[in-house]
């Protein structure tokens, strides 16, 4: 069974919204090298950079958080126990 890759917003590799870190992910390529692309392109006249980001800021999910959960959807306690250090 294949993982199906979704395009979301990077959460680890952003500066701005995570839209470039999200698309390198998904494509799995270098950030920095979507970034300068990005740059290179949005000084054409036919493509306003700027206007594409936003867009694709807001159309493009977040990616989801990770939690402290176990697969079934029970919590993990993550509290230190202070208590075993006692004589």
């Amino acid at each position: 069974m294949t993982k199906h890759k979704k395009l979301t917003r990077s959460r680890d590799n952003r500066v701005i919204a995570g839209v470039l870190g999200g698309i390198a992910n998904y494509f799995n390529w270098d950030a920095t090298l979507v970034r300068i692309i990005f740059v290179v392109l949005g000084f054409l006249p036919v493509l306003p950079g700027i206007l594409v980001y936003i867009i694709a800021w807001v159309l493009i999910p977040d990616e989801p958080r990770q939690t402290h959960y176990y697969s079934d959807g029970s919590r993990k306690d993550v509290t230190p126990d202070d208590y075993d250090d006692r004589p």
